[in-house]
């Protein structure tokens, strides 16, 4: 990938996810990343295609994110792991996960079904420990998780340890 090019897929991230991908026009993306606006449209023809551009170059870094969990034969190890992703997460990613954050909200881009292998290995951690509802312990917590990943983006967590240990402690884990 070309410098140029990799300066405006990052400026495009760091303005769609701290500016809004609707309220973000090309013209500041090439600003940003000093380049021409054509440039952008050259490389990938359309805002859209530029965000579709940064979600794609994410999917790799998602699946080995999560590929831990998926692989996981002890069940408590699977709500383990799961409870530490959000923490796993480096700042320098950080402006990806506002962005996904933000697309849960516009259906185009949400898809429940992505987080699917996830969720159904999490209810069957939960399942084979004897959870009386193992769907509805799922459901919370990966809902509780969601609010530590806005938290920890808002810099809202001070003691990300200390916070980390609590929640894995409410799980006798």
């Amino acid at each position: 990938m070309t410098d140029k090019k990799e300066n405006i897929l990052n400026a495009a991230l760091e303005l769609f996810a701290n500016e809004g991908y609707n309220a973000t026009a090309t013209s500041a993306i090439a600003k940003r990343a000093k380049v021409s606006e054509g440039l952008i449209f050259r490389h990938f023809k359309n805002k859209k295609g530029l965000l579709d551009a940064i979600m794609n170059s994410m999917e790799s870094r998602l699946q080995t994110l999560f590929a831990g969990v998926l692989f996981e034969v002890n069940a408590k190890d699977v709500i383990r792991k799961i409870i530490k992703i959000p923490f796993l997460i480096k700042e320098t990613e950080y402006n990806f996960w506002k962005l996904q954050f933000q697309l849960k909200w516009q259906s185009e881009y949400y898809n429940p079904d992505k987080m699917k292998p996830v969720t159904e290995r999490l209810n069957w951690a939960f399942a084979g420990l004897g959870y009386e509802h193992p769907t509805l312990e799922t459901q919370f917590l990966n809902q509780l998780l969601d609010s530590v990943a806005v938290g920890l983006l808002r810099n809202e967590i001070i003691d990300k340890s200390a916070y980390q240990s609590f929640i894995l402690s409410k799980y006798n884990l």
